[in-house]
């Protein structure tokens, strides 16, 4: 691993949160739920590709804890890069759909 220096980590972690945070403003707005268009129940986060959590967006962070588990199910499925996951099943920490 080559070491970055804390200018350029601060401006990475800025980069990765705002995606976070984009994320979640569409999904806000796209949303046909009230529970999330109206009320803004709901989380983002990013993970990278080994399931560690890189951004998390500051909507409802309690959805954050299921998160772990919806990620160890898409990575269950061997993603590529490329690959969409839509997760909506609260027994697996969202339900799986690959595109």
């Amino acid at each position: 691993m080559t070491d970055i220096d804390p200018v350029t980590l601060e401006i990475m972690r800025n980069q990765f949160e705002s995606v976070a945070e984009e994320m979640g403003q569409v999904l806000v707005t796209s949303s046909y739920s009230p529970n999330i268009k109206e009320r803004r129940d709901c989380s983002t986060a990013m993970f990278d590709a080994e399931g560690r959590l890189v951004a998390q967006a500051e909507h409802i962070p309690v959805h954050l804890g299921a998160m772990p588990e919806a990620v160890e199910t898409v990575l269950e499925y061997d993603p590529v890069p490329g690959d969409v996951f839509v997760l909506n099943d609260p027994f697996e920490g969202g339900h799986t759909f690959q595109t």
